[in-house]
């Protein structure tokens, strides 16, 4: 085995083995879970920073395991992989931070952070998928790892969420499958590849290819949260905060968002879904979704419903700026928004669980004063919530002006009024929270407070969400530094640039 191979094994199973064997501990073995948790996580980060340099300097990472006649589990860690597999590592390890310290004391622990790792573990298999056939069967795995996470609680509410994201999921997954299996009867093995299908097949297939890129769209379009498939996620905010950390920020969402990103560039390829004429169609339908969220997050008194609706808006900037890559500016904009609305919602929900966790403070309407009870959270909080709004030197800032950009160098300028329509909105349910918070009078005792000594919440909670809102500002203030977000974004659309 060379070491490139033995580098992809490492990180697969950095997260899969300590997951096994904490699904066996006891529930009493809280070190040994927890230095599983973190040691594995910290493993993955080193190991996926590593492979991102060799990338970089021109190293080819690639596996094939034939799994029948014709059929190939490919994993190929490009510098698009790359991008998806170092988000998801990093906001692993800070959240396993997060999520020890907010579980601690709670029942079921070995169970929760089995399925946790296990999830992670299928992200990052999603992430390096080389061809359709590897990326359905980790999609698939990856609906089957977080329902646990979902129905943690085993309450009434956490079980109906459950499933009805299963209907969702499943649903979704069966389409996408049969459009895969009909692509494959036409085109054979679907290895990705910026150049994406033969300009022949497309010639000659054109009607069906359409068909199969509207039931692929709508097969992931589940996870990416596309309206109207998105009435799953807000239920099942019902889950843990790390569990809503996790799906918004790292594993389905942001799946779901990869895979339409997949399909576009490098299944059908950017001169063949003009051809077909079908990026018009996918823009309105990001377009529709950015808007829909936001109005729907207005109306919302939850913080993590508002967040929910909130992430059906931003997640779909990524597909927007897909929809319009052929236009540079436009895909960079879009693909580094996988990477800022990560950071930037990872940071609000850390932030809501601290709230409950400490306050219990699960509304809007109970937030008033808590900033003076809880500064840094609400600081953390602010800095995230003035990033989704696009406020400069935030890192949503970067996003929206790459995508602005992109949209007026295609001649798209309704694309340009989408966005400052949305960043409105954005800052009009954000807005009042973060004033509330810090100006508002406080009304009678929090809802469930728990004292935590000189810190104001479990140092666990704190640390987290105030390095994420680090990170929101310096990677926009460091915007154009040799390693930060939007320099890898642009060396990803060199791939697709030619």
């Amino acid at each position: 085995m060379s070491w490139e191979n033995g580098l992809i094994v490492g990180i697969l199973m950095s997260s899969f083995l300590p997951g096994v064997i904490i699904f066996m501990l006891p529930e009493r073995s809280a070190a040994l879970r927890t230095g599983l948790n973190l040691f594995g996580a910290g493993l993955k980060m080193v190991l996926v920073v590593i492979m991102d340099l060799a990338i970089y300097y021109g190293r080819i990472f690639q596996m094939r395991l034939e799994l029948m006649e014709g059929v190939e589990l490919f994993i190929n860690a490009d510098p698009l992989s790359a991008m998806f597999a170092t988000l998801s590592s990093v906001l692993w390890l800070l959240t396993t931070i997060y999520a020890v310290g907010y579980l601690e004391g709670s029942p079921h622990r070995s169970h929760f952070f089995g399925y946790f790792s296990l999830c992670v573990t299928v992200t990052i298999g999603i992430a390096m998928a080389g061809n359709l056939v590897t990326f359905l069967l980790f999609y698939e795995m990856l609906t089957l790892t977080t329902y646990p996470l979902i129905i943690h609680r085993g309450t009434v509410e956490s079980l109906r969420a459950g499933r009805k994201y299963l209907v969702y999921a499943f649903g979704g997954g069966g389409v996408f499958l049969f459009a895969v299996i009909w692509l494959h009867t036409l085109a054979g093995p679907a290895d990705f590849s910026a150049a994406g299908l033969t300009p022949q097949l497309v010639e000659r297939e054109s009607p069906v290819l359409r068909c199969i890129l509207l039931l692929m769209i709508v097969g992931v379009g589940v996870k990416a949260v596309l309206v109207p498939l998105h009435g799953w996620l807000p239920q099942a905010m019902i889950a843990p905060a790390p569990v809503s950390a996790l799906l918004h920020a790292v594993a389905v969402v942001k799946a779901g968002a990869f895979g339409i990103t997949r399909i576009v560039l490098d299944v059908f390829g950017v001169n063949n879904m003009i051809q077909l004429g079908l990026m018009p169609w996918l823009m309105a339908i990001a377009a529709a979704t950015v808007i829909w969220g936001s109005l729907r997050a207005f109306q919302q008194d939850g913080l993590k419903q508002r967040l929910a609706f909130s992430t059906v808006s931003q997640v779909s900037y990524i597909t927007l700026g897909v929809s319009l890559a052929d236009h540079r500016l436009a895909l960079i904009g879009g693909l580094v928004h996988l990477i800022h609305q990560g950071l930037m919602k990872i940071t609000l929900f850390f932030c809501a669980g601290n709230l409950a966790e400490t306050l219990g403070i699960h509304k809007i309407s109970e937030m008033a004063g808590v900033g003076r009870r809880l500064p840094l959270t609400m600081a953390a909080f602010t800095v995230g919530a003035l990033g989704m709004i696009g406020i400069p030197p935030t890192i949503g800032f970067i996003s929206k002006w790459y995508l602005c950009l992109g949209a007026l160098g295609a001649g798209n300028w309704w694309v340009v009024m989408v966005l400052i329509v949305s960043s409105l909105l954005n800052g009009a349910y954000f807005l009042p929270v973060i004033i509330t918070a810090w100006f508002g009078k406080q009304q009678g005792p929090w809802p469930q407070e728990r004292n935590f000594g000189r810190l104001e919440t479990h140092w666990m909670l704190l640390i987290p969400p105030l390095v994420t809102a680090l990170a929101v500002i310096a990677a926009g203030v460091i915007a154009n530094a040799q390693f930060s977000p939007l320099t890898w974004v642009k060396f990803v659309v060199e791939d697709y640039s030619h």
